[in-house]
């Protein structure tokens, strides 16, 4: 490529979903229902388990934390897309686009951190119930939930210096419909080549760390409640961690197809399809995966209402 045709970027153009003049009506509006979805819900989800004392133990702790992270993780992206659906002028600042990719990372990876937590968190709760408040103290929760938000800030920043050690673009225009990692660097005029590499190894690595929690914890979950007498016990058990598997397979399964795979010539727009599950889909998803399916967090919810009501 010649060198003649690289550039230093002052601001991105993003090319989004499609260019399609007919679907931008259409993509508005689902995407504006989603979002609207996903603000109430991570947002109510939070309230009620801050005013509910039904709610007031270490697993709904964590929930609020995983909501708050989901509702600051679709705000990162969703906003500035549904701008960009509706202007012909999609583009954003050398500056607005590191902020928002450094703010999807951070919210990305504390999400994964934050789903590992749980799991360990459901293996106290099952396999030693009678000191779970005990174990699962305060303390130690404050520490586990500021390791995820630690992990997530320190990989974002190692990340967003791989981007600002690029020197010149061949190209402003990004090819996704927000400011991602893999898009910046196939626009990059110097070699990428350990750049790449390096992404590959700390995206496989959080996936594996966080993975490997999940499996342990889940491995002895099935071993206790293998061993329950009750049938009773055994249904409450494996209804306690549906909710969370199911999170858990739904964003950890999209994030390994997308960067923990070397580059395989895959479609872009395959790629941009899967990012839309991820950053727009799943933060909507979450919290009704955990109210539809959890009866405390239903009673809470009647309670709350109904004192709103008669009162």
């Amino acid at each position: 490529m010649g060198q003649e045709n690289c550039t230093i970027v002052t601001e991105f153009i993003l090319r989004g979903l499609s260019d399609v003049a007919e679907l931008r009506v259409f993509l508005f509006l689902l995407f504006l229902l989603i979002y609207g979805v996903t603000f109430l819900a991570n947002l109510g989800m939070i309230a009620l388990i801050w005013v509910s004392s039904r709610l007031q133990t270490p697993m709904y702790f964590f929930l609020s934390h995983l909501s708050f992270v989901d509702f600051c993780y679709s705000t990162t992206i969703v906003p500035k897309m549904l701008y960009n659906i509706l202007n012909k002028e999609k583009t954003i600042s050398f500056l607005g686009c590191m902020v928002q990719f450094y703010l999807f990372c951070t919210f990305g990876i504390t999400d994964i951190f934050l789903l590992a937590v749980m799991a360990y968190d459901r293996f106290v709760a099952i396999c030693n119930p009678l000191l779970y408040m005990v174990s699962m103290s305060q303390k130690l929760r404050m520490v586990l939930v500021s390791g995820c938000y630690l992990c997530g800030t320190v990989c974002s920043l190692i990340y967003l210096s791989l981007v600002f050690e690029i020197p010149s673009y061949r190209s402003n225009v990004i090819n996704h419909f927000f400011c991602d990692l893999p898009p910046l660097l196939s626009l990059a005029c110097s070699d990428v080549t350990m750049k790449e590499l390096m992404v590959f190894i700390m995206a496989t690595s959080n996936e594996v760390i966080t993975i490997m929690i999940i499996l342990t914890s889940y491995l002895f979950i099935v071993i206790t409640i293998l061993r329950m007498r009750s049938a009773e016990g055994r249904r409450k058990a494996f209804s306690t961690c549906a909710s969370h598997l199911t999170a858990i397979v739904v964003f950890h399964g999209t994030i390994l197809f997308i960067y923990c795979r070397p580059d395989s010539g895959n479609s872009v727009d395959t790629d941009k399809v899967s990012s839309v599950f991820y950053t727009v889909v799943i933060p909507m998803l979450n919290p009704l995966i955990y109210s539809l399916r959890n009866r405390d967090v239903k009673e809470a919810l009647r309670k709350v209402v109904g004192s709103i009501i008669f009162s």
